[in-house]
């Protein structure tokens, strides 16, 4: 088996591209399609695509999954964002966005022995023709919110862990967590 640790990092990955396009949107790498079971995680050493865990039978990813580059969050990894777009959209593919808003959340993994915040940027592809009016998350049906957290919570809890959804924010408070992660990405990277 190919051990990542052993192997050196591109100097360009995923991972470092610019957290924003030339036009202002957000960038989102995806790493889970829109209806998939398979979570594939983003490996910088070897610039691919791994699977990391494949969800039980009858839950399956609601919306396009991924990150935002050049993010770090309080768990380590680049900030979560779940795109709305027209279709599903395959892992790898960069989309520009824009954020409509964050859920605030706590997650506790299994392995773990405090529980951290894991947020959920929301956003929406930029070139959405079903979402295109979409402009925050009030935007957005309560029900739709509702069941995103649902998810999250049942994906936890098929690991072992907690998914705990604190609260629904709004653009501006998305756009401080973003501006956050790309600070502590600049000074831990």
């Amino acid at each position: 088996m190919l051990d990542a640790t052993t192997m050196s990092a591109p100097t360009k990955t995923l991972e470092t591209l610019p957290t924003r396009d030339d036009e202002g949107a957000w960038l989102a790498v995806i790493e889970a399609s829109q209806g998939t079971r398979h979570k594939l995680k983003y490996t910088a050493a070897w610039n691919a695509f791994v699977l990391d865990g494949v969800l039980p039978v009858g839950l399956a990813f609601p919306y396009d999954f991924g990150f935002l580059p050049s993010t770090l969050g309080d768990d380590g990894d680049p900030l979560d964002v779940l795109v709305l777009a027209d279709e599903s959209l395959p892992p790898g593919s960069v989309v520009p966005c824009r954020i409509v808003g964050v859920i605030e959340a706590e997650q506790h993994d299994e392995d773990e022995p405090d529980a951290k915040r894991n947020d959920r940027l929301v956003a929406v592809a930029v070139k959405s023709h079903r979402h295109g009016d979409c402009r925050t998350l009030k935007d957005l049906p309560a029900n739709v919110l509702d069941e995103i957290e649902q998810f999250f919570v049942a994906f936890n809890a098929s690991k072992g862990g907690t998914f705990l959804p604190l609260a629904r924010r709004g653009v501006a408070t998305a756009t401080r967590l973003v501006e956050g992660g790309e600070r502590r990405f600049a000074t831990e990277r």
